[in-house]
């Protein structure tokens, strides 16, 4: 299956819905399409990490492969007083988040289509959340980690939902490597949450 989320441009055919989730506390309607990650809903990992998820009301957050928004979106009720930027190299998902933005009346998020940070790579942030695209390859995923590091400011943290079988230990090792002070702050049906503190 070569067109994947993961693309700029799915070629696959529109099939948009809607969709209710409650996260955090917070209702949600999603719009969801064809050729972005977890259109059917919200997935699991997503909800796992939020769950772990602790933000300042006033936090600089980057969510990474926003998809249609759920994490991003969430972080924005979070930090009601900050700022979330969500990036995704897929412009269908970009123009979901942006809608879903406006949907749920989020006005403290900005979303832009990126290729990894290329987007970003002036802004420094608190927090830097991730559902990493598996399928991109390991490569990809290390690199949000390498790349994003040095977006934190210092003590800023980064949050990453992996599932154990996905590659979890190794994803954990390459953050012990850049941050050295990871902590695992959750486990669930396999899902791992890191935060790693710069």
């Amino acid at each position: 299956m070569s067109d994947h989320y993961y693309t700029q441009k799915p070629g696959v055919k529109h099939d948009r819905q809607t969709h209710q989730a409650e996260l955090n506390g917070y209702s949600f309607k999603f719009i969801t399409d064809a050729g972005v990650f977890s259109k059917s809903g919200v997935d699991y990992g997503s909800r796992v990490l939020l769950r772990a998820l602790e933000l300042d009301v006033n936090a600089k957050v980057l969510d990474v492969g926003c998809g249609y928004g759920p994490i991003g979106l969430t972080a924005a009720k979070l930090a009601p007083e900050g700022h979330v930027t969500m990036i995704d190299i897929n412009e269908r998902a970009v123009q979901l988040s942006k809608e879903n933005a406006a949907l749920n009346g989020i006005a403290n998020v900005e979303v832009l289509q990126s290729d990894l940070y290329d987007a970003v790579k002036e802004k420094r942030f608190d927090a830097i959340l991730t559902n990493p695209p598996i399928r991109a390859g390991k490569e990809t995923v290390h690199r949000i980690f390498e790349e994003g590091y040095e977006l934190l400011v210092p003590g800023g943290k980064m949050w990453v939902v992996i599932q154990k079988k996905q590659g979890a230990p190794s994803a954990e090792a390459k953050l012990q490597s850049l941050f050295g002070d990871v902590e695992e702050v959750t486990k669930d049906k396999g899902y791992r949450i890191y935060m790693a503190t710069k």
